[in-house]
């Protein structure tokens, strides 16, 4: 059993650090491929009108996910934020998080989250934030609309999903920490910037982001500005 745990622990490991992580450029498009896919799902999928009310919306591509006793995650993605002149610069972030509980194995997870209201966008500005202490985070309803769903939910900051092995459904993320990858921000950027600066609209977007835009545009927004 002890040389179990130890296998195991050296799987981990290896996972998380053997290889390198994909270009910004080719996680932004990955972005937006993920968004594009589960928001076609129209039965299954994200509800259209969420989409619309929603102040941000960030997606993981890959999460990755491990466990023997003691579950990790960790994964790199984007997040945009609707601004003055529509969606803001796609911000590079991280998220971490650990749970407890029998769970060994290992995969990948594509996840998406929606900041739905002020407050949880203002947490998101922070250099990080603990999903569930910080800010509400509910997984989100699935189907075409989230107007049967209850006012807990609807109150929720943060609405989220994931997709594994072409399962898609709401998912907590309670515990979860993000934050923005600063080196990533600046790769892209050229220059050191801020995650509150790159999602309040004040950081030109790269051109890896056009298809980004394309899928979230489909959504124009019912709470504020219309998107670009």
């Amino acid at each position: 059993m002890k040389h179990g745990a130890s296998l195991m622990l050296f799987l981990t490991t290896a996972m998380w650090c053997g290889a390198a992580p994909d270009s910004n450029t080719k996680r932004i498009r990955e972005s937006a491929t993920v968004l594009n896919e589960i928001m076609g799902a129209k039965d299954k999928g994200i509800p259209e009108d969420l989409v619309e009310k929603a102040r941000c919306v960030g997606v993981i591509p890959n999460l990755k996910r491990a466990g023997f006793i003691v579950g990790a995650k960790y994964g790199k993605g984007v997040v945009v934020c609707r601004a003055e002149n529509g969606w803001s610069a796609p911000s590079m972030v991280r998220i971490e998080g650990g749970s407890v509980g029998l769970q060994i194995g290992a995969g990948e997870t594509d996840v998406v989250f929606m900041v739905m209201n002020e407050r949880g966008m203002d947490k998101l500005m922070k250099d990080k934030f603990t999903l569930g202490a910080d800010a509400s985070v509910m997984g989100g309803p699935v189907g075409r609309s989230a107007e049967a769903q209850t006012d807990a939910m609807m109150r929720a900051e943060i609405l989220a999903y994931s997709r594994s092995r072409g399962v898609f459904a709401g998912v907590s993320l309670e515990g979860a920490t993000l934050r923005p990858d600063s080196d990533d921000n600046r790769d892209v950027y050229g220059s050191s910037v801020t995650q509150q600066d790159i999602l309040r609209g004040r950081v030109r977007p790269p051109a890896a982001a056009d298809q980004l835009y394309g899928e979230l545009n489909r959504y124009p927004s019912k709470n504020t500005a219309r998107a670009r």
